[in-house]
């Protein structure tokens, strides 16, 4: 059974930069659609990042230019490089995987942009 773990959550000041890491135990993140989600208080989920198996990273709006995804193949880790965070990047980041019908999503790491 596919096991996602998000970290590297925390309170940041506004202009600053955090990066997030998802594990995956179970199996590989290669075999898989990649993608960061995020949830801010009192709001829905929304897709932040993705990567598809074989393809190129796409990026939100809200995010594109300041947040990078990636894969990290050696670690089997999935990255997403926050910089430029602004207090609307304050959100429960969230880890997914996707493969045809079936996805996974990880627990959740808290992300808090505030002076």
């Amino acid at each position: 059974q596919v096991h996602l773990v998000e970290s590297g959550g925390g309170l940041v000041q506004p202009g600053g930069s955090l990066r997030l890491s998802c594990a995956i135990s179970g199996s590989s993140f290669s075999m898989y659609d990649v993608n960061w989600y995020r949830q801010a208080p009192g709001k829905g989920r929304v897709w932040v990042a993705g990567i598809p198996r074989d393809g190129i990273a796409s990026y939100s709006q809200d995010v594109k230019g300041r947040f990078t995804i990636s894969r990290d193949n050696a670690k089997n880790a999935l990255l997403l490089q926050m910089n430029s965070l602004k207090p609307e990047d304050t959100a429960v980041y969230y880890c997914n995987v996707r493969l045809g019908l079936s996805q996974t999503w990880g627990q959740g790491t808290q992300v808090t942009v505030s002076s």
